[in-house]
């Protein structure tokens, strides 16, 4: 499977969603790299990682986000649940997952209705190894209609987090640990 053949199916190339959907993807993409040659020893599908990290954003193209190239007319947390809705309909449904799951750190079911998110009532957590080194990967970087992207440090990501409640943060902090090749300073190993 061709990622790249797959997003072409929905953007036009070199149109700014597609251009900045496909840098963002290989930057997250190169992340999940880095991630995984430090957890060699846990097996992650690296063949899978590789795939579902191009196409974990594929649903922007549905919201309202100009910005970055989209003119849906959803809100742009619901990208994750539309890009899982698409590649279930692509035949993808492992891909599919990552798409929903990678949203923030994950969203429970008590998040999408105690602040009443236009979203699916039901857990969107990353549940797998590869659904995790993908959402995590993804906070170090955003997307933007430069296509100028850097990698955020581990500090800004948290501080970024940290705004959404302690729960998102410990979480953020657990995947932390688990792809580290040391704890994260004050945890526990």
């Amino acid at each position: 499977m061709d990622p790249l053949k797959i997003i072409g199916k929905y953007y036009k190339p070199a149109s700014p969603g597609h251009t900045i959907l496909v840098a963002h993807s290989m930057m997250v993409l190169r992340k999940c790299l880095e991630i995984v040659s430090r957890i060699e020893r846990l097996h992650p599908d690296i063949s899978f990682i590789r795939e579902a990290a191009m196409l974990h954003d594929i649903g922007i193209l549905f919201t309202e986000t100009p910005d970055i190239g989209c003119y849906g007319d959803r809100d742009y947390i619901c990208h994750g649940y539309l890009g899982r809705e698409l590649l279930e309909a692509e035949g993808l449904p492992g891909h599919a997952l990552v798409c929903e799951r990678h949203v923030g750190v994950g969203l429970s079911l008590n998040d999408i209705l105690t602040h009443g998110l236009p979203l699916p009532a039901r857990e969107m957590l990353p549940l797998t190894l590869e659904e995790k080194i993908i959402c995590y990967a993804d906070k170090f970087f955003s997307k933007n209609r430069a296509g100028v992207c850097f990698e955020k440090s581990l500090e800004e990501v948290r501080q970024g987090i940290g705004k959404y409640g302690v729960d998102k943060l410990q979480r953020f902090d657990e995947m932390t640990n688990l792809f580290s090749r040391r704890p994260f300073p004050g945890k526990d190993p």
